[in-house]
């Protein structure tokens, strides 16, 4: 095939672009509770139910509450690093250190784990409250340009009072309250995340008018922009967290689908932010398919089937926690500067880069944790996304493409697109 100079000039600009789209980095955040683990020791071995879902979605950040101790972190940092990603980090535990005159906490613990290709921890702090510590881990984004413009994220992770009336009310208040002085030593241009079971039952709750209160230094939003009253409302399932479980015997909430106790809320600048911001319509309750028959009932039974999440995910999350995780995704258009990324020869065609109907693949084992493989057009046009389910090796179909020129992209990698033309 001879390309004419004025058509070369062409590719060459849209190689450049595609490169350009590869250097936009996601990250997948998710917050859990994890149920009084691993103190709650029924059903045996529950670790196993959660690396399940950890493998699953694979998370960048993963801030978790009711963790019981270190070696639970450990733990779950091991299992993180052997099936996922060795790439893994965790930071460092601290035992909750707040006044708890109202009940012994000491058992129930936050802790923020978080891939270290994408982010570097920077320092963490603990807000003392009336009754559980809140947790502030500050991140830098791993970007090329970090020197010169640093990108951080604050993480906050809660686990705030429980159960209904107004006594518990005043709590959440009292520790919301808390969360907003230390917020205050923080600069008001911020990017913010919060984690946590809130326990929240309605948006007019004060802890959370609190929260979303524009003349705070730093305003919280939902991204999810289900404000309302959401307990026992079936018009918010598909925001619905808890409980995940009718039956007894398996600790935790046994009412089942039909409350929103689980959130991340986002500072508000993270929706209009163009350094690092939210991603539309990311928001998600990781197993719930909204599936309107699910209320209150058990989330591993036929109601609450649904095209997300399968049946294998929903039985390891019925298994794990009376809770669901809750998830979103965040976005910077800077490059990563991620050294062991940026490998010679880290993914590669097999044979020839002429392809008829089958496209041969090999990504170096270092890669292979990435999810996503990207094809585009000769204009920049996205055609096709390959999940990789860390496979090494790859044969994709692509009898189905226009004879054309053809550019592969490693979503979330320091590489350069490999490119391939179709001819039937």
């Amino acid at each position: 095939m001879i390309l004419k100079k004025r058509s070369l000039t062409f590719i060459v600009a849209c190689a450049l672009t595609i490169t350009q789209l590869s250097a936009q980095a996601t990250f997948k955040a998710m917050s859990y509770n994890l149920l009084n683990f691993p103190s709650q020791d029924y059903p045996a071995n529950r670790i196993q139910y959660l690396e399940i879902i950890l493998t699953d979605y694979q998370p960048d950040i993963f801030m978790v509450c009711e963790l019981n101790n270190e070696a639970a972190g450990v733990s779950i940092l091991n299992l993180m690093q052997q099936n996922i990603n060795p790439n893994y980090a965790m930071a460092n535990f601290v035992e909750n250190s707040s006044d708890d005159g109202i009940g012994n906490q000491n058992d129930l613990q936050n802790l923020l784990f978080y891939n270290s290709t994408k982010f570097t921890l920077i320092s963490q702090n603990e807000i003392s409250t009336v009754y559980r510590d809140i947790n502030h881990y500050k991140l830098k984004v791993n970007t090329i340009n970090q020197a010169t413009n640093p990108i951080y994220l604050d993480a906050f992770v809660a686990h705030l009072k429980a159960s209904s009336g107004s006594d518990n009310e005043a709590y959440r208040l009292q520790m919301v309250s808390d969360l907003e002085n230390y917020l205050q030593t923080l600069p008001a241009d911020s990017h913010v995340i919060f984690g946590g079971d809130f326990n929240f039952y309605t948006s007019s709750e004060t802890g959370f008018v609190e929260l979303t209160n524009p003349n705070n230094h730093i305003t919280f939003v939902d991204p999810a922009n289900r404000v309302g009253s959401w307990h026992n409302n079936i018009n918010y399932l598909n925001v619905f967290s808890q409980a995940t479980r009718t039956q007894t015997g398996l600790g935790g909430a046994t009412g089942g689908f039909d409350d929103r106790f689980d959130f991340i809320l986002a500072s508000e600048n993270m929706l209009t932010n163009t350094d690092l911001f939210y991603v539309d319509n990311s928001y998600q309750v990781y197993g719930n398919n909204g599936n309107s028959n699910c209320f209150n009932q058990e989330i591993n039974s036929i109601d609450c089937s649904g095209s997300k999440f399968s049946s294998t995910i929903r039985e390891a999350l019925y298994n794990f926690s009376d809770h669901l995780p809750v998830t979103l995704q965040l976005q910077t258009n800077e490059s990563l500067s991620v050294t062991d990324l940026a490998l010679t020869n880290a993914f590669e065609i097999i044979g020839s880069n002429l392809v008829d109907a089958v496209l041969s693949l090999k990504i170096s084992p270092e890669l292979s944790a990435h999810q996503q493989l990207s094809i585009y057009d000769s204009l920049g046009k996205l055609i096709k996304t390959i999940n990789l389910h860390n496979s090494i090796y790859l044969k994709e179909d692509v009898s189905m493409l226009a004879n054309g020129l053809y550019y592969i992209v490693l979503q979330n990698a320091n590489t350069q697109p490999l490119k391939f033309i179709v001819n039937h």
